[in-house]
């Protein structure tokens, strides 16, 4: 019987190049996906000979997603036993401040990528049992984020995608699984924003926000697979306002206020 198989989008680097490593570690067979030929070249020296196969594609294009994963499924011996929806950018700045264009882009690669994808490997994972759907969510999934809308409202939009498709695709025998993160140590947070002169990371650490190694998120990757629960939580901060939200969601809409008024204090 072939090796297990899990395809990954966004593996040229973060949390889809720790999630690569740590799979390929434990003797499975890695497919890389990323739009960043570099980053894939990069990923694929850390993994041991003849565990992966390396893929460009755009998760936006849907031909490109078919190619690819006729290609995965000859290197995998025709097995997909988890689908990796990891593939997302962060784009951030206040709402009427980000351009439309951007706007587009960022909706049709953090989610419309996911939905392209799950079209694409759903044969496959099909004729795998026991087969998993693990998306990349985030902690700004459980609660609007001010300077982070429509990052934040794609994050909901995986969120339900994936409550949803548990239920409808259990007559498969396919779990889909959701990462909810709060922030992880990746380049995204030495990004510097229109409206402010300091990088992601000092303004996060100045609001007392951890920030979570990419290991830690490989481990949890590992965990929701072979888990029952439909989000995996990871970090304080995340499972900190999962509670909040959900017991006092007026408080959180304070504190969102407070920062964001902190933020733009001239």
């Amino acid at each position: 019987m072939a090796r297990k198989a899990i395809f990954i989008t966004g593996a040229g680097s973060g949390i889809g190049r720790a999630v690569a490593v740590f799979f390929a570690q434990k003797g499975w067979f890695v497919g890389l996906a990323d739009i960043n030929a570099q980053g894939l070249d990069e990923t694929t020296q850390l993994l041991p000979e003849g565990s992966a196969s390396r893929h460009v594609i755009d998760v936006r294009d849907r031909d490109q997603w078919a190619a690819a994963l006729d290609a995965f499924a000859k290197a995998s011996g025709g097995r997909l036993d988890i689908l990796f929806n990891n593939a997302g950018i962060g784009s951030g700045g206040q709402f009427a401040d980000m351009p439309p264009e951007e706007a587009d882009r960022l909706i049709a690669i953090n989610f419309g990528g996911v939905v392209n994808g799950i079209y694409a490997a759903l044969p496959l994972l099909r004729a795998t049992p026991g087969a998993t759907i693990l998306n990349t969510g985030s902690a700004s999934g459980l609660y609007g984020i001010a300077g982070l809308a429509l990052y934040s409202a794609t994050k909901f939009a995986v969120r339900g995608l994936t409550e949803a498709l548990d239920i409808e695709f259990a007559k498969y025998g396919i779990k889909v699984r959701s990462l909810m993160p709060g922030f992880i140590d990746t380049p995204l947070l030495d990004q510097v924003s229109a409206d402010s002169n300091e990088p992601a990371r000092a303004r996060l650490s100045a609001h007392g926000f951890e920030i979570i190694p990419v290991e830690r998120v490989a481990e949890a990757a590992w965990d929701a697979v072979h888990g029952k629960k439909v989000h995996r939580l990871v970090g304080k901060t995340a499972h900190r306002l999962a509670r909040v939200a959900r017991f006092f969601p007026a408080l959180v809409a304070r504190q969102a206020k407070k920062m964001d008024a902190l933020d733009h204090k001239d």
